[in-house]
């Protein structure tokens, strides 16, 4: 029997599952290999668990959503999360910084019936995670390596370096540097390709910081005085799609070396 995958959605665009039915030629190819067990982006048809892998997509925001990833753990052998929503709460992370009942009341006429958490947390947060595949979206070659990786029982082939790695690949002239362009790619973890700096813009830290897998930690405290911003500009640079992760990593860094920055 092949093995089979399901794909979830909790709070999300979902912007990376999308990525998975992007893959076109691959998608095929990978058909043939598991089955496809429950996917309600591309098929009604749902398959009875336990599923093999399952990769989910979105953010812990609702009551509900608490209890049905307890279950989605206890159906998947792996699983794997994918996304900035999934892995750091996503953009909608913006509300942990303020209070959500007041979001509540502008946005909805009845805020009473909106069943809502105070904070978007990353699916890490409630369960354990076998691996995550980071991105707003996520890669599709990155996708391809990792469903590979788990159904032959290797370890996914995910670089741990920066996307100043990548503009190096790519030839491309330091837009910090040159341009004096804010750039967070010293900090963010590879994979997208370097698109944005390849077209003269800087980094937005799309796939979030870079991971702590080698032992070596993203130094933003080190790259936020680079980017030559005001503080309000300094906010708001990591306040987008990992706005979790990175403003987590540059609060420890401040603690652990007590210095004034940016919080």
């Amino acid at each position: 029997m092949r093995p089979t995958l399901a794909v979830w959605k909790f709070a999300s665009c979902d912007g990376c599952q999308l990525t998975l039915l992007d893959c076109e030629d691959e998608l095929l190819t990978l058909t043939g290999r598991i089955e496809i067990a429950h996917f309600l982006e591309a098929s009604s048809a749902v398959g009875d668990g336990p599923y093999d892998v399952s990769l989910v997509e979105g953010s812990i925001t609702t009551p509900g959503d608490r209890e049905r990833i307890q279950h989605v753990r206890a159906v998947s052998r792996k699983l794997i999360t994918i996304g900035a929503c999934a892995n750091a709460g996503g953009v909608q992370a913006l509300r942990n910084l303020a209070d959500v009942r007041e979001f509540a009341s502008v946005v909805y006429a009845r805020p009473e019936y909106i069943a809502t958490l105070a904070d978007s947390t990353p699916i890490a947060a409630h369960v354990p995670v076998d691996f995550e595949l980071h991105g707003c979206p996520i890669d599709r070659r990155q996708l391809l390596e990792v469903l590979s990786a788990h159904l032959t029982g290797r370890k996914p082939d995910i670089p741990t370096h920066s996307v100043c790695f990548e503009c190096k690949n790519r030839g491309n002239v330091c837009v910090m540097v040159a341009h004096g362009t804010p750039c967070l790619g010293p900090i963010t973890h590879a994979g997208c390709g370097a698109i944005c700096p390849s077209y003269g813009r800087g980094c937005y830290g799309c796939f979030g910081p870079t991971p702590n897998w080698s032992g070596v930690r993203p130094n933003t405290r080190a790259l936020l005085p680079w980017l030559d911003m005001t503080e309000d500009e300094t906010h708001r640079v990591l306040s987008t799609f990992n706005v979790s992760a990175f403003r987590e990593e540059a609060a420890s860094q401040t603690q652990e070396n007590g210095d004034d920055t940016p919080q």
